[in-house]
Protein backbone atom coordinates (compact mmCIF):
# COMPACT_ATOMS: atom_id res chain seq x y z
CA UNK A 1 0.00 0.00 0.00
CA UNK A 2 1.38 3.68 -0.50
CA UNK A 3 1.24 5.27 3.19
CA UNK A 4 2.48 8.20 1.54
CA UNK A 5 -0.82 8.55 -1.30
CA UNK A 6 -3.13 7.23 1.30
CA UNK A 7 -2.50 10.00 4.55
CA UNK A 8 -1.96 12.85 1.27
CA UNK A 9 -5.84 11.66 -0.09
CA UNK A 10 -7.36 11.46 3.48
CA UNK A 11 -6.61 14.03 6.24
CA UNK A 12 -8.35 13.13 9.18
CA UNK A 13 -7.15 11.54 12.38
CA UNK A 14 -6.80 8.57 14.08
CA UNK A 15 -6.15 6.61 17.49
CA UNK A 16 -2.85 5.23 18.76
CA UNK A 17 -2.83 2.70 21.05
CA UNK A 18 0.86 1.66 23.38
CA UNK A 19 1.05 -0.07 26.12
CA UNK A 20 4.03 -0.15 29.15
CA UNK A 21 5.90 -2.73 30.23
CA UNK A 22 3.40 -4.56 32.48
CA UNK A 23 0.80 -4.08 29.45
CA UNK A 24 -1.31 -1.64 30.67
CA UNK A 25 -3.05 0.12 27.02
CA UNK A 26 -3.20 3.31 26.85
CA UNK A 27 -5.63 5.00 23.76
CA UNK A 28 -5.20 8.69 22.38
CA UNK A 29 -6.01 10.94 19.47
CA UNK A 30 -3.14 11.59 17.01
CA UNK A 31 -3.06 13.56 13.51
CA UNK A 32 -2.24 10.81 10.70
CA UNK A 33 1.68 10.04 10.49
CA UNK A 34 4.15 11.56 8.88
CA UNK A 35 5.10 9.32 6.35
CA UNK A 36 8.80 8.66 5.19
CA UNK A 37 7.84 5.51 3.10
CA UNK A 38 6.14 2.80 2.87
CA UNK A 39 8.10 0.96 6.06
CA UNK A 40 8.69 4.29 7.81
CA UNK A 41 6.40 7.16 9.33
CA UNK A 42 6.46 9.24 12.35
CA UNK A 43 4.54 11.07 14.59
CA UNK A 44 4.99 14.31 16.82
CA UNK A 45 4.81 13.43 20.53
CA UNK A 46 4.69 15.38 23.59
CA UNK A 47 6.04 13.93 26.79
CA UNK A 48 3.08 11.93 27.75
CA UNK A 49 1.72 8.51 28.28
CA UNK A 50 1.62 7.67 24.73
CA UNK A 51 5.75 8.61 24.46
CA UNK A 52 6.24 7.28 27.91
CA UNK A 53 5.04 3.47 27.07
CA UNK A 54 7.30 3.45 24.16
CA UNK A 55 10.39 3.80 26.22
CA UNK A 56 9.87 0.44 27.53
CA UNK A 57 7.37 -1.49 25.03
CA UNK A 58 8.54 -0.66 21.36
CA UNK A 59 5.33 -1.90 20.13
CA UNK A 60 2.19 0.17 19.05
CA UNK A 61 -1.20 0.53 16.50
CA UNK A 62 -2.67 3.18 14.75
CA UNK A 63 -5.82 3.08 13.71
CA UNK A 64 -7.14 5.61 10.88
CA UNK A 65 -11.01 5.64 9.92
CA UNK A 66 -11.32 7.62 6.54
CA UNK A 67 -14.10 10.45 7.35
CA UNK A 68 -16.98 10.07 5.92
CA UNK A 69 -17.17 6.84 5.64
CA UNK A 70 -18.58 3.79 7.50
CA UNK A 71 -15.94 1.58 9.12
CA UNK A 72 -12.99 2.36 5.79
CA UNK A 73 -9.86 2.92 7.15
CA UNK A 74 -6.38 1.39 7.97
CA UNK A 75 -4.51 -0.21 11.27
CA UNK A 76 -0.86 0.15 11.25
CA UNK A 77 0.65 -1.97 13.21
CA UNK A 78 4.16 -0.48 14.05
CA UNK A 79 7.61 -0.94 16.24
CA UNK A 80 9.10 2.14 17.29
CA UNK A 81 12.67 3.00 15.86
CA UNK A 82 14.37 5.86 16.91
CA UNK A 83 13.25 9.47 17.82
CA UNK A 84 14.83 12.98 18.34
CA UNK A 85 13.88 16.03 19.83
CA UNK A 86 15.78 18.81 17.67
CA UNK A 87 13.07 21.62 17.92
CA UNK A 88 13.21 23.49 14.82
CA UNK A 89 12.79 19.91 12.67
CA UNK A 90 9.71 19.32 14.69
CA UNK A 91 8.47 22.97 14.22
CA UNK A 92 9.36 22.61 10.57
CA UNK A 93 7.16 19.29 10.43
CA UNK A 94 4.20 20.44 11.70
CA UNK A 95 1.27 20.79 9.59
CA UNK A 96 -1.06 22.74 11.86
CA UNK A 97 -1.09 26.71 11.18
CA UNK A 98 -2.27 27.65 14.29
CA UNK A 99 -0.39 28.75 17.39
CA UNK A 100 1.58 25.66 19.67
CA UNK A 101 -0.93 25.41 22.52
CA UNK A 102 1.87 23.87 24.82
CA UNK A 103 4.78 25.79 23.79
CA UNK A 104 6.69 25.41 26.63
CA UNK A 105 5.99 21.16 26.45
CA UNK A 106 8.98 19.36 25.20
CA UNK A 107 8.20 17.43 21.70
CA UNK A 108 9.77 14.53 20.04
CA UNK A 109 9.53 13.21 16.50
CA UNK A 110 9.55 9.14 17.25
CA UNK A 111 9.17 6.76 14.26
CA UNK A 112 8.24 3.26 13.20
CA UNK A 113 8.85 0.59 11.28
CA UNK A 114 5.69 -0.42 9.75
CA UNK A 115 5.16 -4.39 10.68
CA UNK A 116 1.56 -4.91 9.11
CA UNK A 117 -1.13 -2.81 7.46
CA UNK A 118 -5.01 -4.51 7.52
CA UNK A 119 -8.22 -2.83 6.76
CA UNK A 120 -9.63 -0.98 9.49
CA UNK A 121 -11.85 -4.28 9.70
CA UNK A 122 -11.54 -7.87 9.12
CA UNK A 123 -7.94 -9.34 8.60
CA UNK A 124 -7.51 -8.51 4.84
CA UNK A 125 -4.72 -6.17 3.19
CA UNK A 126 -6.52 -2.91 2.16
CA UNK A 127 -4.52 -2.60 -1.25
Amino acid sequence: MDLKQYFSENKDSGVLATADAHGKVNVAVYARPHVQDDNTVSFIMRDRLSHRNLQSNPHAAFMYLEEGTEHHGIRLYLTRTGEESDPEKISAMRRRTTPDRHPEEDKFLVTFHVDKVLAAVGTEDPT
